[in-house]
């Protein structure tokens, strides 16, 4: 038997809570927004520290988070039950850096035993070793998606202002392989001036490393305001880059959830492209998707201006259906849209990796 969540007393209104949803919101085993979205997607940020400075993502003077605003393993977990009791059956590990998080296997071996569907895990790879990947898929996690925004090594040095190379990210792609961690995609996020003459050499990648490559367009979620639509290539530029070396032919269409266009290459090489194209194509009409920062602020979509502090319900030990109830009142405020194409439009305050990948 089904029972609706129990309402909590929000009187008088925190504005760091969210005002309570419809009761038929609130029911366990179903989480859906007031546009009729069901949601079955949760991205755990568990940290906002991270070992780069990627140029589309953090700027060189961005400070972190004091630590002791961080959530806990714990409190980590008791998202996770509350977003499971809801009908969330994915859960995704981001950051910053999620390798940094010095308790990962700890909370990669309690979401495991939370049954979750899917456990998966995004990483630049530059941390990543066989044993490690061995004890996280041992642990649950299920799936791993690393970053590579140029083939070049000196270009990922200047992109991530780090010493970085692709060798570290093909160590990490053996790696989750040697472990079962499948399928292994990568991300690269591709800017006009910067990176977009290497656009067919990460369709060479894919094939020569058998491998989901995943080509961006560049959001404007980078911490130094510095975004410009001017610097967005578009999927159709990028489909067209690609096609001058290999044919490709559309896969996986069947997904109205699926937020990347997907494509095997035609000759049947292994490795596939897909392609997110969240400026020019938005996927809004069907995001699945729900987001909880490190510092355990709820936001029901990445460019939201509000979001909903479920920290102190944690630290008063919230049950369970609590914790549920206020996730649940949270998604009932998602927007129908991020509007980056029109009139007006404002990022979010806080950048992709303060809020979670």
């Amino acid at each position: 038997m089904t029972h609706a969540l129990p309402i909590l007393n929000h009187q008088p209104r925190d504005p760091r809570v969210p005002p309570p949803a419809p009761a038929e919101a609130r029911r366990a085993g179903r989480l859906h927004d007031a546009h009729g979205r069901v949601i079955r997607d949760l991205r755990l940020s568990v940290t906002d520290r991270c070992n780069y400075r990627c140029v589309y993502c953090m700027d060189p003077d961005h400070r972190y988070m004091p630590k002791r605003d961080l959530l806990t393993v714990d409190e980590y977990l008791a998202v996770a039950r509350g977003a499971r009791d809801l009908g969330i059956d994915k859960i995704r590990i981001t950051g910053g850096e999620p390798t940094l998080y010095p308790d990962l296997d700890v909370l990669l071996e309690g979401l495991g035993a939370l049954g979750f569907e899917d456990v998966a895990l995004t990483s630049n790879g530059s941390l990543i070793d066989e044993a490690m990947a061995r004890r996280w898929s041992e642990r649950g996690l299920r799936r791993l998606t690393l970053s590579l925004d140029s083939v070049r090594d000196e270009r990922v040095n200047e992109i991530t202002r780090t010493n970085a190379t692709p060798a570290g990210v093909i160590r990490a792609i053996t790696a989750a392989r040697a472990a079962g961690l499948d399928p292994i995609k990568v991300n690269a996020v591709v800017m006009r001036g910067r990176n977009d003459d290497e656009i067919a050499d990460f369709a060479d990648f894919a094939r020569t490393h058998a491998i989901d490559m995943r080509l961006i367009e560049w959001m404007p979620l980078d911490s130094g305001r510095t975004w410009d639509r001017e610097v967005v290539v578009t999927a159709t530029e990028m489909l067209a880059a690609i096609e001058r070396r290999h044919a490709l032919v559309p896969v996986d269409r069947t997904d109205p959830h699926a937020t990347a266009l997907n494509f095997a290459f035609a000759d049947g090489a292994p490795g596939r492209i897909g392609i997110i194209a969240s400026v020019t194509r938005a996927f809004c009409g069907a995001c699945s998707r729900l987001r909880v920062t490190a510092d355990g602020k709820v936001r029901p979509c990445l460019f939201s201006h509000e979001e909903w502090d479920l920290k102190p319900l944690l630290r008063r030990s919230g049950t369970e259906p609590d914790v549920a109830a206020f996730i649940a009142d949270a998604m009932w405020t998602k927007q129908a849209g991020h509007g980056i194409g029109a009139d007006g439009f404002e990022p979010p305050e806080r950048g992709m990796s303060a809020i979670g990948g």
